[in-house]
C-alpha cells in the first residue's frame, strides 16, 4: 500500500459510522455472548490456540457475530477471506476456492471463508462450498440471522459447530456506549459529552441488545446536540428520543411496569378483548421487552386459559413460538400478533388445573396402591371376571372398571367446560362416567 492509498484508507476509516469505528480490536474488548466467549468457554480456547474448525454463528443483527469473526480472522494463521451473500455467486465462490487450494498447494496456509448472511445463499451455492469444508481446503465461518437448522443445508450444519447469540445484556449495550464517548481515537472522547442518565437509559432501552443500533443513536444524538458557550455537549431524553426516532414509554423490565404490563396482557386475553391484548404486546415490544418471553407466556396461556375449548390454540402459540426463532424481529412480530388475537377471540375454558387438584391428593394421599387389574403384571389368582378388560374389545371402544386407586374411587378432576370443542368432550364424559357405576371398592370390582 502506497502513501496515497495509506491516506484514503485513513480517511475512510474516519468517515465510517461510529458503530464501525468501535467494533473491538481484540477479544479483551469484545463484549457479551459471556456464555460462549467467557474465559475458558471452548470457543475462546480455539480462538487462542489457532484451532478454530468451521463455525456457525446464529442470532440476531447488533450482537457481535460478523465482529468475532473478524476477530477470529485477526488472531489466526490462516489465510482470512470475508464473502457478503448478498451480493456474492457462485463465481465468486470459485474464485475464492480456486485460490484457497493454489495458497494450499504453494505455501501449506488454510484459508478461513467468512460468508455474511449465509442463509441467503441458495443450496446450489451452500452446496458449492461443502467439499472443500469436507476436505480441508477451507474453514468455514457462516453468520446467520435466521435459524441455521432450516436456513443452511443439514451437510453444511453437520460440519460445523453452531453457537447461538443472544441479544446484548443492557449492562453490555451500556459498556458500549460508555466505551464511544470515552475512546479519544474512534469515538467522542475528545469532546466533552454530558449525557443525561435518562437518556443514556433509552439509548439503552430502545437498542433491544443490538449494539449497532444503541451506537447510530448515540451518533445522530451527538450530532443534534448544540454545543453550549464552554464547548460542552449535552444529551437529554427528549434529544436522546429525537435522535432514535422512538419515544420512551413507562417500561423497566425488572420492575413493576414489566410486571403489571404482561398482567394487562394476559387478562385482556383472557377476557376475550384482542383490542387490547394486542395493544399491551405492541407495548411491550416496543419498549425492548424479550419477544420469546411473550411467546413463552402466549404458550402458556394457551393450555392454561383457553385449553381443551379449542385445542388448536396451543398449536398456534407454538408456531409463534418457533416461527419467532427462524425469522427473529421485526418479521415475526406478524405470528406473534396472531397468536395474540387467535388466543383472545378463543372460547376459554381451564380445565387443564385438574391436574393441580390430582397432584394435591397425590402429595396429601401419599403412597398409594395400584388396582391389581392395572399392574403390568397381573398377579396369579386373580379371577378372571376382575382381569384388566381391554376396551377395544367392547361397543364403542368402551368398558366400566375401575381406574383410580381403591382410597380415591369415585373422586372426579376434570370438569369439562361448555365452550368450543369442550362441549363435546363433555358430552362424551357425560356419558363415559354415566356408565361407570361402582358395585363396591374391592380391586376389580364392577
Amino acid at each position: 500500500m502506497n502513501l496515497f492509498d495509506q491516506t484514503g484508507s485513513d480517511q475512510i476509516e474516519k468517515e465510517a459510522p461510529l458503530a464501525a469505528r468501535m467494533r473491538p480490536r481484540s477479544l479483551d474488548e469484545f463484549v457479551g455472548q459471556q456464555d460462549i466467549m467467557g474465559p475458558g468457554k471452548m470457543l475462546r480456547r480455539a480462538i487462542e490456540t489457532d484451532t478454530v474448525s468451521s463455525l456457525i454463528f446464529w442470532g440476531p443483527p447488533g450482537t457481535g457475530k460478523t465482529t468475532l469473526a473478524r476477530l477470529i480472522a485477526a488472531s489466526t494463521s490462516s489465510h482470512f477471506v470475508a464473502v457478503s451473500a448478498v451480493t456474492a455467486g457462485v463465481q465468486d465462490l470459485r474464485q475464492v476456492i480456486a485460490e484457497a487450494k493454489e495458497r494450499r498447494r504453494t505455501k501449506g496456509q488454510r484459508t478461513t471463508v467468512l460468508v455474511d448472511e449465509i442463509h441467503r445463499f441458495n443450496k446450489a451455492q451452500q452446496d458449492a462450498l461443502l467439499p472443500h469444508v469436507e476436505d480441508g481446503t477451507i474453514v468455514f465461518i457462516g453468520c446467520t440471522t435466521e435459524n441455521p437448522f432450516f436456513s443452511v443445508i443439514p451437510a453444511l450444519v453437520s460440519r460445523s459447530r453452531i453457537y447461538h447469540f443472544n441479544p446484548l445484556s443492557e449492562d453490555d449495550v451500556g459498556t458500549l456506549i460508555d466505551r464511544a464517548l470515552r475512546d479519544p481515537e474512534r469515538g467522542f472522547g475528545r469532546l466533552t459529552i454530558i449525557l443525561d442518565e435518562e437518556a443514556r437509559q433509552h439509548l439503552v432501552t430502545i437498542a433491544g441488545g443490538d449494539a449497532r443500533i444503541a451506537l447510530n443513536a448515540l451518533e445522530a444524538a451527538v450530532a443534534a446536540s448544540p454545543t453550549d458557550a464552554e464547548g460542552r455537549i449535552h444529551i437529554t431524553k427528549t434529544i436522546a428520543e429525537e435522535a432514535a426516532q422512538k419515544r420512551a414509554v413507562l417500561y423497566d423490565k425488572t420492575g413493576d411496569a414489566h410486571y403489571d404490563t404482561i398482567s394487562a396482557f394476559i387478562k385482556s386475553m383472557r377476557g376475550s378483548d384482542p383490542d387490547a391484548a394486542v395493544y399491551w404486546m405492541a407495548k411491550m415490544i416496543y419498549a425492548g421487552e424479550d419477544p420469546r418471553f411473550i411467546a413463552r407466556r402466549m404458550m402458556i396461556f394457551a393450555a392454561e386459559d383457553v385449553g381443551l375449548a379449542d385445542p388448536q390454540a396451543l398449536l398456534v402459540a407454538v408456531a409463534a413460538a418457533q416461527a419467532l426463532e427462524m425469522l427473529g424481529l421485526p418479521e415475526a412480530q406478524f405470528p406473534l400478533a396472531e397468536a395474540c388475537l387467535y388466543l383472545a377471540t378463543a372460547p376459554k375454558s381451564n380445565s387443564a388445573f385438574a391436574y393441580f387438584r390430582a397432584l394435591k391428593d397425590v402429595e396429601e394421599k401419599g403412597q398409594v396402591t395400584v388396582p391389581l387389574h392395572l399392574r403390568n403384571k397381573v398377579p396369579p389368582g386373580v379371577k378372571p371376571d376382575a382381569q384388566y378388560k381391554y376396551p377395544h374389545d367392547y361397543p364403542y371402544h368402551y368398558v366400566s372398571q375401575q381406574y383410580l386407586p381403591d382410597a380415591l374411587v369415585g373422586t372426579i378432576y376434570y370438569t369439562p367446560g361448555e365452550l368450543g370443542f369442550e362441549k363435546t368432550i363433555a358430552e362424551r364424559v357425560k356419558w363415559w362416567r354415566a356408565r361407570a357405576q361402582y358395585r363396591d371398592k374391592s380391586p376389580g370390582g364392577w
